[in-house]
Formats: structure tokens, C-alpha cells, sequence
């Protein structure tokens, strides 16, 4: 027995000791910021393009900020599943409340059967557009943008060799619900890897027009699950560059139980089972942050209970250590996005004692969690997203297999929860 703990703690620095090294090549990149922007003259117009089916909490936040960007020549493109969904009563009022007259509002027109809801919009805003849009961005409906973030967004794009640009998410770690703070734990390291394997974020992604033609992204969106996963290996093959702008880190402060971190989560990890370029990579991370410190703490039980006190010590230290490592690690990403959210002026809620106490005792928690979904995500063959149920048989071979209106029962009871 004692073997078997050494061995396993052996895993574990391992394990950590790549996990550090990632998160220090991550910490420098995102401390580097762009140093100079594009002028109003040399911003090319883009097409900002919003596709929503239910009433997001922040939605009408959402709409403002995009309503007061700093950016020259762009317009707001709403693509809302029905005239009927709840959306679009806020988006009008917002619109109208704004006085703005670079948006365009339409209902969704073709409900296509072999991809999700929200590809069917976003090909349909895209092929909209006349030739004078030289890039499109995407942007969720949980993102409150910056006033700076399209021209940041787009500014890279001036770089022939970079075809795409895109940000990620951050979600607050002093939500009120455990939910919350799982999915807290498990973006942390999620932000990393996607930075690491180059995989963009559809709530904030800039393409260029012309490359959306030239790799024909559209047909790909007509036949896929997700619109952001896949590009990666897309644009590759046309050895086209995906640029991550490290001030582009957004922060989301919706709240999330766990009935809904449950689907959540497995809606991520399918679209890495079905699109990532390093699914394996992806499993072999969660064998050995997952699967070594849960043997661990079965074997401190296991020991504990037939009086090995050196094994049971030994796995007890160890994996304390481990988890309070892995908070250090979180304090000091936390720290540094704090940074960058501050930079904007972007309000955020400050960590508490108590905050960081939730912190640790959310890791075993994000572990068990995550192990848990990890393994029901594998043979996944369906899937519920926003009361829209699909099929599929492999990442091309999508089906909508019943379609409804959105209805209020699809509505989060808690006004802060997130739809998604």
C-alpha cells in the first residue's frame, strides 16, 4: 500500500508541476498588452453579430455596452430565434431606448435540422452582409463588454498572418451558489488549456470576412454543433493565425446551481469530444487531475481504517498540499485577470476570507464534479440546449430532432442564473 501512495504522489507533483508551468506561460502572455491600436481611419467596418433565443439576466447590459463601442464604422446584428421569445421585447426597448440606428433586428428564418440553433444564425446574419463588411464579430449574450473591446478585438486582424482574434470568459468566484463556484474552479484551468491549444471563444471572436470564404466556415457552422471549437483546426489548414488578446478577459458575475453546472459542463466537454483538435490531451489532463487525487483520498480512508498510519498520513499531507498548491495557483490567476478587468475600468467584486475559503473547498468538490460529468459526457449521443433537443453520430452528423418556441419554463427561477 505504501507503494501505491508514493507512486501516486509522484503523479501528483507531476501533475502540478505541469500545471504551474502553464500557468506561468499564461500569466506572462497576459500581462502583455497591445501597444498600438488601429485609428477610426484604419478600422475596417465590421458586423457585430448577436444570436439570442430566451432572456439572458444581464441581456439588456449586454446590449448597452454594445451599443457604446469606440469603434468608427460598425453595426449590431441581432439574430432572436422568434419575434414571440422574451429577447426580443428587451432588445427593441434597448435599442429604442438608445436611439441607435446601426442595428438590425430579424428573426430567426431558417430552422436548419443538421446543426444547432445558434449556427442556423449565425449563417444567416453572415450571408447578409454586403461586400463592405471586412470582419464580423461574435459576442454572447452573458458578455458585457469594455467600450474599447471591438477595436481591441479587431486590431489584430491588421496582421495578414492572423485570420481570427478572440478573448475568453472569467466567471466571479463570490457567487452564492456551489454551482457558481465549481464552474469558477474548472474555467480557471479551462482558460489556460483553451490559450495553450489556441481555442477560441465565441463570446468574443473576431474573423475576417474574407476568410470566412476562403475556408468555407460557413458550411462547416451548417453541419456543426458549436460555431468556436473548430476553428482552430479549420483555419489551420490554411495555415491562418488565431490571435488571443490577452485584454479581452471578460468577466461574467451570472450565477449557476449545480443542476445547471451539470449541463453546462457537458455541453463544453462535448464540444471538445466532438471538435478538439487535442481530445486526448483534454482526457489524459482529467486521468491525472482527476482520477490520482480522488485514489488518493480513497487510500487515506482505505489506510485510516486498517491502521497503516504512515500510508494514511502520507496520502493525507500530500493531497492537502496539492489542494492548497492548486488555490495558490488560482489566487495568482485570479490576481493577474484582476489586473487586466481593472485596466478597463470594469467593476468586480473584491475576494473575501470567506470567498477564499469556498475557493479550497470548492477544488475536491470541482474534481468530484468534474470526474463525474467527464465520464457521463462520453457517451453522450443527445443533448438539451436552451429546450432544444439534438442528436449525433459524429462532429458533422448533427440533428435537431424537436424544436419549440422558447417558453418560460425554460427560465432559470433566479434572475442572476444563466440560461446557458
Amino acid at each position: 500500500m505504501n507503494d501505491l501512495v508514493i507512486f501516486l504522489c509522484r503523479c501528483l507533483t507531476v501533475a502540478l508541476a505541469v500545471q504551474v508551468c502553464f500557468m506561468l506561460v499564461f500569466l506572462w502572455h497576459l500581462s502583455s498588452s497591445q501597444k498600438h491600436l488601429l485609428t477610426d481611419e484604419e478600422l475596417p467596418k465590421t458586423a457585430v453579430i448577436l444570436c439570442l433565443r430566451g432572456a439572458d439576466p444581464f441581456l439588456s447590459d449586454c446590449l448597452k455596452a454594445l451599443l457604446n463601442q469606440n469603434y468608427a464604422q460598425y453595426d449590431l446584428k441581432l439574430v432572436i430565434d422568434r419575434m414571440e421569445d422574451p429577447a426580443w421585447t428587451i432588445a427593441t426597448d434597448t435599442v429604442q431606448e438608445h436611439g441607435a440606428t446601426n442595428v438590425q433586428i430579424s428573426p430567426l428564418r431558417i430552422i436548419r435540422k443538421n446543426c444547432s440553433l445558434k449556427c442556423s444564425a449565425l449563417i444567416q446574419a453572415v450571408k447578409e452582409l454586403d461586400d463592405s463588411y471586412q470582419a464580423i464579430a461574435l459576442v454572447d449574450a452573458d458578455t458585457i463588454v469594455h467600450d474599447n473591446w471591438l477595436r481591441e478585438l479587431v486590431t489584430p486582424l491588421a496582421n495578414p498572418h492572423i485570420g481570427a482574434t478572440t478573448g475568453n470568459r472569467w466567471y466571479v468566484p463570490t457567487g452564492s451558489h456551489w454551482g457558481s463556484i465549481v464552474r469558477y474552479m474548472w474555467n480557471v484551468y479551462a482558460v489556460v488549456q483553451m490559450y495553450l491549444y489556441g481555442i477560441p471563444w465565441g463570446g468574443t471572436l473576431a474573423v475576417k470576412t474574407e476568410i470566412i470564404h476562403q475556408t468555407r466556415l460557413l458550411d462547416k457552422w451548417g453541419k456543426a454543433f458549436c460555431e468556436d471549437t473548430m476553428m482552430r483546426q479549420i483555419l489551420g489548414k490554411h495555415k491562418i493565425q488565431i490571435k488571443f488578446v490577452p485584454s479581452l478577459m471578460m468577466l461574467n458575475q451570472e450565477e449557476c446551481d449545480l443542476t445547471g453546472l451539470k449541463s453546462w459542463m457537458q455541453r463544453q466537454l462535448l464540444f471538445c469530444r466532438l471538435y478538439h483538435p487535442h481530445w486526448l490531451a483534454v482526457v489524459g489532463n482529467a486521468i491525472l487531475t482527476i482520477l490520482c487525487p480522488t485514489l488518493l483520498t480513497v487510500l487515506f480512508v482505505a489506510t485510516l481504517l486498517t491502521g497503516q498510519w504512515y500510508a494514511a498520513s502520507l496520502s493525507l499531507s500530500y493531497y492537502s498540499s496539492y489542494v492548497v498548491a492548486l488555490l495558490l495557483m488560482v489566487l495568482l490567476l485570479e490576481q493577474g485577470v484582476q489586473l487586466v478587468i481593472h485596466a478597463h475600468a470594469q467593476p468586480s467584486p473584491q475576494l473575501s476570507l470567506t470567498a477564499i475559503f469556498k475557493m479550497l473547498m470548492g477544488i475536491p468538490l470541482t474534481q468530484w464534479v468534474y470526474g463525474f460529468v467527464f465520464l457521463s459526457s462520453l457517451w453522450m449521443s443527445k443533448v438539451k440546449w436552451r429546450g432544444i433537443t439534438y442528436k449525433f453520430k459524429s462532429p458533422w452528423k448533427i440533428r435537431l430532432v424537436e424544436y419549440r418556441p422558447y417558453q418560460s419554463i425554460d427560465q432559470p427561477v433566479s434572475p442572476n442564473i444563466s440560461l446557458n
